[in-house]
């Protein structure tokens, strides 16, 4: 069986971007937290806010993408079936 990229990288984005947008506003909306702060490291412009949010889901769907993509072309590469 063969993984379509194109379908498991857009599932695994979608996935992870509305994941971060509601974990970042359910954060935001009890006062903050450390964790999700560390995110400013690898999401330039990331903050606790609604545009952080914003902007964090969009890094987070790029991130998810690649990451459900590369899956399914090492999946694919290294099927024996």
């Amino acid at each position: 069986m063969r993984l379509n990229g194109k379908a498991l990288g857009l599932a695994m984005g979608i996935l992870y971007a509305v994941c971060l947008f509601i974990t970042t506003i359910w954060v935001m909306a009890a006062g903050g937290g450390e964790h999700l702060v560390m995110l400013k490291r690898f999401y330039i412009g990331y903050s606790i806010s609604v545009p952080g949010a914003l902007l964090g889901a969009v890094y987070a769907f790029i991130d998810g993408f690649l990451g459900g993509w590369l899956l399914a072309f090492l999946y694919n590469r290294f099927d024996r079936g």
